[in-house]
């Protein structure tokens, strides 16, 4: 397979492939040494990002693309098919060095999420999620049902968030990017990510195709969909837990006014 032409592949395996090697691209110019810190992270945006989108443009050429690094088109508005890339997503933790930092690749389809791939590289051997390999979702515990993790960001944390998991009775679990929070529930390590601070569609696209593919709820916090392919990209709330939660939290969030 890792010899099959980029273009000979299926959406999901070219996302899953192109994820973890602008993954494996990152974390060698981490390792390089070469930089660090915010010009470390820059200059991993910059050639995860090429190769993403130059792969991309090359395997799928009546395909738009969506990328964070990239000037945004209207074009893409008429295109059925966009690819919606975040080439390091957790850019703050890839340069600090960090493991909680993930590779997007996403393909939207008539402005659903319908494939994707979220590498998290820095995992010891590197992991991808796949939408088109979905793994069973572990049992919950007791405990986790009873007191569910909540997943926030570890520098600003939703004030949804903190309300719902006092609410609930949870526990909050800080991490690092978008894409680790959301894979952290698929992986049985959380089992509620609501973010309301503020993001963009290529901070969930991917997440929220393999999230789903798993069988978790996905929703904006008011429990509308989430569209993608919108002329403004911006996208700034998110839910993401396993299904049993979800009524619970969206009448809570209602709540909150």
């Amino acid at each position: 397979m890792a010899d099959t032409p980029l273009a000979a592949l299926s959406d999901a395996a070219l996302a899953a492939r192109l994820a973890e090697e602008a993954g494996r691209l990152a974390v060698a110019l981490r390792e390089s040494g070469e930089f660090s810190g915010k010009a470390l992270g820059d200059e991993g945006d910059r050639q995860a990002n090429q190769l993403l989108c130059s792969a991309l443009a090359a395997a799928r050429p009546d395909d738009a693309i969506l990328s964070e690094e990239e000037r945004d088109s209207t074009a893409r508005l008429d295109r059925s098919r966009v690819w919606i890339v975040d080439p390091v997503d957790g850019t703050r933790e890839y340069g600090e060095c960090r493991a909680d930092w993930a590779v997007h690749v996403a393909l939207a389809i008539d402005g659903m999420a319908e494939v994707g791939a979220v590498a998290l590289p820095g995992l010891a051997g590197g992991t991808v999620l796949r939408s088109d390999m979905p793994r069973p979702l572990a049992p919950l515990t007791e405990r986790q049902e009873q007191c569910p993790r909540f997943l926030v960001s570890r520098t600003r944390p939703a004030r949804e968030a903190l309300a719902l998991c006092d609410a609930i009775g949870g526990e909050l679990v800080a991490m690092g990017s978008a894409g680790a929070k959301a894979m952290a529930v698929v992986r049985g390590e959380a089992e509620i990510y609501l973010h309301s601070g503020g993001q963009y569609e290529w901070d969930s696209c991917a997440p929220v195709a393999v999230a789903r593919a798993h069988g978790l709820h996905c929703s904006r916090i008011d429990g509308s969909p989430l569209v993608y392919n919108r002329a403004d990209p911006y996208l700034p709330d998110l839910l993401i837990c396993r299904p049993q939660f979800a009524g619970r939290v969206l009448d809570l969030v209602a709540g909150l006014g």
